[in-house]
């Protein structure tokens, strides 16, 4: 799962941090709406990263605070970081959009169960595109990579948006 081991090994390198602070990064950059990523799926690869030797990890006590392990990238973690960047780069891109399987039976359910379960995803594309444009402006101290993410989900959003608009606008009408 080379998506998880370069966020998790990016975000360390960038700057150390212990496990729930990886987590909390993660859901403040809504990186799981990008990329399938989950809470236990962080823990475990900081586990495992340490056990291969990726990110080393040293136990602090701030202030009052109860002890934590921050995590920061070894040698061999950023020679596997550069590796998996370069493969990764050089794989096919994919697109997984799980409600395409809804689109694929939509023929196998009621006239009425398809309008409602188009009109369902229209509005959750809309719900979506609006959630990132929110992003957007909330976020204008972002490095440019992010910006560029942002701008980029923005517009598969907005491509979605308007597809769906016309395959439903197309699919019901042969309904009549």
């Amino acid at each position: 799962m080379a998506a998880i081991d370069l966020i998790v090994l990016g975000m360390i390198k960038a700057q150390p941090q212990s496990a729930y602070e990886l987590q909390k990064n993660v859901e403040y950059r809504n990186i799981s709406k990008w990329v399938k990523v989950s809470t236990p799926s962080i823990y475990k690869k900081v586990v495992q990263m340490e056990e291969k030797g990726y990110i080393r990890g040293k136990t602090v006590k701030e202030g009052k605070m109860p002890e934590k392990t921050v995590y920061q990238i070894t040698e061999t973690g950023e020679e596997f970081f550069l590796k998996l960047m370069e493969e990764t780069a050089r794989q096919p891109i994919r697109l997984f959009l799980d409600f395409n399987a809804v689109i694929m039976s939509l023929n196998l359910v009621s006239e009425q169960e398809r309008r409602e379960l188009t009109g369902r995803m229209e509005q959750e594309i809309e719900v979506m595109q609006k959630t990132v444009a929110d992003k957007q402006a909330e976020r204008t101290n972002v490095p440019l990579t992010g910006r560029s993410i942002l701008e980029q989900q923005y517009l598969l959003f907005d491509a979605l948006a308007k597809w769906m608009k016309g395959f439903r606008e197309e699919y019901l009408e042969e309904d009549k």
